[in-house]
């Protein structure tokens, strides 16, 4: 049974920093391209970073560029998303995401940035 749990969400001041984790089992992070998407109340999920499986290559979307950072941690099949600089706007339902020849998906952790 594939599973992928995150964590690492919470309040944060603007400015702030946080690290979510995404733990994967049932299967290998090494086979899959690993992503992390977002969804705001009102707003269609999108597209945050994105990680292949080989772990070479990373995109990130045009709003996070330069401040999110997507990484992996194949001996503890986790990957992180590391967020600098946060503000208001990055709130949002963050979600891990696992692509092969099937897509699973995580349940998510609320991030805010708030003062």
């Amino acid at each position: 049974q594939v599973q992928l749990v995150e964590s690492g969400g919470g309040l944060v001041q603007p400015g702030g920093s946080l690290t979510l984790s995404c733990v994967a089992s049932g299967l290998s992070i090494r086979e899959y391209s690993m992503s992390w998407y977002r969804q705001a109340p009102g707003k269609e999920r999108e597209p945050v970073a994105y990680l292949s499986n080989y772990g070479d290559i990373t995109n990130y979307g045009t709003s996070v560029k330069g401040r999110f950072t997507i990484s992996r941690d194949t001996a503890k099949n986790t990957v992180y998303l590391q967020m600098n600089s946060l503000k208001p706007e990055d709130t949002a339902l963050y979600f891990c995401n696992a692509r092969h020849s099937e897509t699973y998906w995580g349940e998510g952790t609320q991030v805010t940035v708030s003062s």
